[in-house]
């Protein structure tokens, strides 16, 4: 007994002095206070440069992430949820008091740069400055002017979740020694310019990365697997590499109309996060911008190399498709035929836009049976209806258990009733 004790002392000291060392290394290097400003007019910039931030905002969906539902625009106050706590994102209008509206550009470029607040504390990493490190001073200085001529919005901030000693901000300077390393983006010479530019976008202000990557212990993207897939508020991003559960490799062509938030043949529309991602951010993008994230995601993804994997892909979902009223005993299948063949059905040489076969989507093909059995419950934009006022939850989990076994030669889901119930139980808002 005394010995457990002991070693539960001596643990706890440990920590201590750990956060004690962090702590004071943390206040004996604390950057410096950038002095305040007047606040910039909108006048005072070229319409040209604020034009250009715009696209750069869209990019890296700032309105989104800065916005709370029914909020003023890039007034913070957005829940960013993580393992750690719920992070509140903050005022960034040119407000004077409550948002940045006192803020030089040096102070905005050092904080999106190296997140560290004009103030001199550090800021938690919800703000990506791991990627906005790569942006340009060109870019830099849009964004700045694009801000500050926005309206000014008096709103302040709302108070973090995280516990202590998490909540401790000096501690975001250790984090930084292990995960963190600034620099701007570098162009590789044996890409084209093309490739390039999609590459700056993504790794830079997108950040795609943020979600579409796994995350440490700490919080930290893992490096060496960019893209690999993720977490967000509990539900798993896609991999945006060849492991991406989708039969069908996204094609040039298939991200260009998907980014610009048109249906695509194999890979149906931006739904979920996504859908606001593109409706909200990416729409203020040039088809140029668009052309250039699709070329590089088609590289990250080896498109160009798996052709044949597509055509060996199509053609199964077809005759999966035809082989559906054979199967008509099968448990959920006479279900999925009343409610979802009729839309669905893929015959003949091509695939409908709008009403994609089921064997070629993600969905179907994921480890996680969430995103097929939400949008069966509460439906897909306008171009389909949700199910689940006509359904009920044993219905539902019949026909997703269905096109699981007819459409895929993955493992079944378990408990699929169960959870069923629990999205409904959630909302149509998760």
């Amino acid at each position: 007994m005394q010995s457990s004790t002991m070693i539960r002392r001596l643990f706890a000291i440990t920590i201590i002095t750990f956060i004690a060392g962090i702590v004071g290394f943390a206040a004996l290097t604390r950057p410096a206070v950038i002095a305040s400003t007047a606040v910039p007019l909108a006048s005072s910039f070229a319409p040209d440069l604020i034009a250009r931030g715009e696209i750069l905002a869209g990019a890296g969906s700032c309105v989104g992430c800065h916005t709370s539902k029914g909020g003023k625009p890039l007034a913070g106050g957005y829940a960013i949820n993580s393992e750690f706590g719920v992070i509140y994102s903050t005022n960034i209008t040119p407000d004077a008091k409550t948002g940045i509206g006192a803020w030089s550009e040096e102070a905005f470029r050092r904080a999106i740069r190296e997140g560290i607040a004009r103030d001199g504390t550090q800021l938690f990493p919800a703000l990506p400055y791991d990627h906005f490190t790569k942006v340009t001073d060109d870019d830099v200085s849009a964004l700045y002017a694009y801000l500050m001529s926005r309206e000014p919005v008096h709103a302040q901030a709302i108070e973090n979740t995280l516990p202590f000693p998490l909540n401790i901000r000096a501690l975001q300077a250790g984090w930084k020694l292990l995960s963190f390393r600034s620099g701007r983006f570098e162009p590789r010479q044996d890409r084209q310019l093309e490739w390039n530019r999609g590459a700056y976008l993504a790794e830079g202000v997108g950040h795609c990365g943020a979600c579409h990557t796994p995350r440490n212990k700490i919080g930290a993207e893992v490096r060496e697997r960019s893209y690999a897939g993720g977490i967000v508020d509990g539900h798993d991003v896609p991999p945006l590499t060849k492991a991406n559960f989708s039969p069908v490799p996204w094609s040039e062509e298939e991200l260009f109309n998907y980014l610009r938030g048109r249906g695509t043949r194999f890979h149906g529309r931006p739904g979920g996060s996504m859908r606001a991602i593109v409706r909200d951010g990416l729409i203020k993008l040039p088809d140029a911008d668009i052309r250039s994230l699709a070329v590089y995601f088609a590289d990250v993804g080896d498109a160009t190399s798996r052709t044949k994997v597509a055509e060996v892909a199509i053609e199964r979902a077809r005759a999966a498709d035809d082989l559906d009223f054979a199967r008509r005993d099968e448990k959920g299948a006479a279900l999925y035929m009343s409610a979802c063949a009729s839309c669905h059905y893929s015959g003949g040489a091509t695939t409908n836009t709008d009403r994609p076969n089921l064997a070629l989507v993600s969905s179907v093909n994921e480890p996680d049976p969430s995103k097929l059995a939400r949008v069966i419950l509460y439906g897909h934009k306008a171009e389909m209806p949700g199910f689940g006022q006509a359904l009920q939850d044993s219905d539902i989990a019949r026909i997703a258990a269905y096109l699981r076994s007819s459409r895929t030669a993955a493992a079944p889901w378990p408990d699929l009733e169960k959870k069923v119930a629990a999205l409904r139980q959630l909302g149509s808002s998760r």
